[in-house]
């Protein structure tokens, strides 16, 4: 494992450097799923451009890693992170072929929510998915987050402004959910993940 922020059994999460602008920019391109959902950076130069946004103190950037072998299999983004009374963050991501469907992104938003509520002390994280994504929104629902609401022509993606649902969960739901699912895997041993 490359110095990780958090880990699961079968991924981990990190922070992205500079040097992982090629393996980035070819999962990229290999994962023709991500259109017309979303439109990560596909060469170096994006990456670096990515990177330096994630620079900024109202952003957080995470890439989602399997254990074995160190591939990146996607990312979790915390952008626009407001202090104050609100406390609160949008999350983005993408799972990157041929690592797609197999659990990493769902282990990477757990553990990005772990470290926006427990190190970060945010309060509320929100994500706004295209209700054409069943993926995403199958994704949001297991880790937590709750449908809040509708946003016609939301977000300009690929030239067109896409209508978009919130999702959203905050930390004290999230703990109390945390607490039960923990609860659960100690009464019978094994437990179940959504």
């Amino acid at each position: 494992m490359k110095r990780p922020v958090a880990a699961r059994p079968r991924t981990y999460l990190r922070k992205p450097v500079v040097a992982d602008a090629e393996e980035f920019a070819e999962r990229v391109r290999a994962s023709e799923h991500l259109a017309p959902w979303a439109f990560p950076p596909d060469d170096v130069g994006g990456f670096r451009q990515w990177l330096t946004r994630g620079e900024r103190p109202d952003n957080e950037l995470y890439l989602v890693c399997v254990r074995a072998g160190d591939a990146i299999a996607g990312f979790v983004n915390l952008n626009g992170i407001q202090r104050g009374a609100v406390q609160r963050a949008s999350a983005g991501w993408a799972a990157f072929a041929p690592h797609a469907g197999q659990g990493h992104l769902g282990d990477g938003l757990s553990m990005v929510l772990e470290v926006a509520f427990t190190q970060l002390r945010l309060h509320r994280i929100e994500a706004d998915i295209q209700p054409g994504n069943g993926r995403s929104r199958a994704l949001a629902r297991r880790c937590g987050l709750r449908l809040e609401g509708f946003s016609p022509r939301l977000l300009l993606i690929d030239g067109d402004w896409r209508d978009h649902e919130r999702w959203a969960v905050d930390a004290q739901t999230w703990r109390a959910t945390t607490r039960a699912t923990a609860a659960g895997f100690g009464r019978d041993g094994g437990g179940r993940r959504g």
